[in-house]
């Protein structure tokens, strides 16, 4: 082993032994392989036996799982997985209660007990129901319980969805405030080609970097009963990496692949975190908040929120773009219409529109009492480098 390799495993080991809490995800593919096979006991099985020898380590499993939908492809007897949004639903109400029976059957039989939560776009947008669920994972983890987690299908429509169980991975790890994330696949991580199609396809070991062919690499998805594939775990790689957080890319179908990773194998793609470790609300504002109206900023104020590591006042704001009330998180453009912040408003939309563009004491005159920062600097993200 070469002097370069072997300095990148140490890393690797470096970075996997500060792990206390990890966030599996598990695809479709991997659990069910297809709609005509059903749920695939034996890959349970495995993964429970490799959890539990992780929990009996002290570090803490969550699971984020897929295959709802494809369980319920098989109940009904279906190939393939229908586009209309009320059949799959209905297919979703079908599979979960399977799906998780199925779980709890190969947990039970490592001495794991696990919980369901189903969680739809809209409740980590909200602040509130954001707080709820990081108690109700508390709670769980606090017991001694595995939180088995999935978007919530049966109610989801297109505007609140996740869009693929990736993207909800990432957003479990920040709100668990876990320490990595391993995505498991049925390809042994991310190569340079897409090694389906070509054999000389080369396994890509380790991301210390994030660079452009990155995604370039990724491919779509190869599954008919998943939603996401290549690229939709690299963009949430990308996160991962921006916000502190390591991820791997993980073969799910190999021996043992799990155990494998955290005994310092060089096995997977690992992701290396890019960045210190964001604080929790900064992570919230970045990939869990939603927000639907804001303000365009003159270029004077944008210079301070870039540059000047300022909050942002109402002199420098030009416009309002929708309604939201006092404490709801707003974006933050510049005159080109790019988001380059966002973050808790301390008044409403119609308040921000009658003092826009006034200096502090003017914005206290028309308010009749003290105007402070309308966004405080402690409450607010740059989305510029994302």
């Amino acid at each position: 082993m070469g002097k370069e390799r072997s300095g990148m495993i140490q890393k690797r080991l470096a970075a996997l032994r500060g792990v206390k809490r990890v966030v599996i995800k598990i695809g479709s593919s991997l659990l069910t392989g297809s709609a005509a096979q059903g749920l695939r006991m034996r890959f349970l099985g495995s993964l429970a036996r490799q959890l539990k020898v992780l929990s009996d380590r002290g570090i803490t499993p969550l699971v984020v799982t897929s295959g709802a939908i494809a369980a319920g492809l098989h109940e009904m007897g279906m190939s393939r997985k229908p586009k209309e949004i009320p059949k799959l639903q209905a297919l979703a109400a079908v599979g979960q209660s399977n799906l998780m029976q199925a779980y709890d059957k190969a947990f039970a039989r490592r001495g794991l007990k696990v919980a369901q939560l189903l969680l739809t776009r809209e409740d980590l947008a909200h602040k509130a129901r954001y707080a709820n669920a990081r108690n109700t994972l508390a709670e769980l983890l606090k017991n001694g319980i595995v939180p088995v987690i999935n978007e919530n299908d049966t109610v989801a429509v297109e505007e609140i969805k996740f869009g693929d169980n990736d993207t909800l991975s990432g957003l479990v790890t920040h709100l668990a405030d876990a320490d990595l994330l391993v995505i498991l696949t049925d390809l042994d991580g991310l190569y340079d080609r897409d090694p389906r199609k070509d054999r000389n396809a080369l396994l890509i070991r380790d991301v210390l970097e994030w660079d452009a062919s990155l995604e370039a690499a990724a491919g779509g998805s190869q599954s008919m009963v998943g939603t996401g594939g290549m690229a939709s775990k690299v963009r949430t790689a990308r996160r991962m990496c921006r916000s502190g957080h390591p991820m791997v890319i993980l073969g799910g179908d190999r021996k043992n692949s799990i155990l494998r990773l955290f005994n310092g194998e060089e096995v997977g793609t690992f992701f290396h975190a890019g960045a210190k470790r964001m604080h929790a609300q900064d992570r919230w504002l970045t990939w869990g908040a939603e927000p639907k109206a804001g303000v365009v900023v003159d270029e004077g104020a944008q210079k301070a929120l870039l540059e000047g590591g300022k909050s942002l006042l109402a002199s420098g704001v030009r416009s309002v773009i929708g309604h939201w009330d006092a404490g709801d998180v707003i974006r933050i453009e510049n005159a080109s219409g790019r988001e380059i912040a966002r973050g808790v408003c301390g008044y409403t939309s119609s308040e921000t529109d009658r003092i826009k563009g006034l200096k502090s004491p003017e914005a206290s005159a028309v308010l009749g009492r003290k105007a402070p920062e309308l966004v405080h600097r402690d409450h607010l993200v740059l989305m510029e480098d994302l």
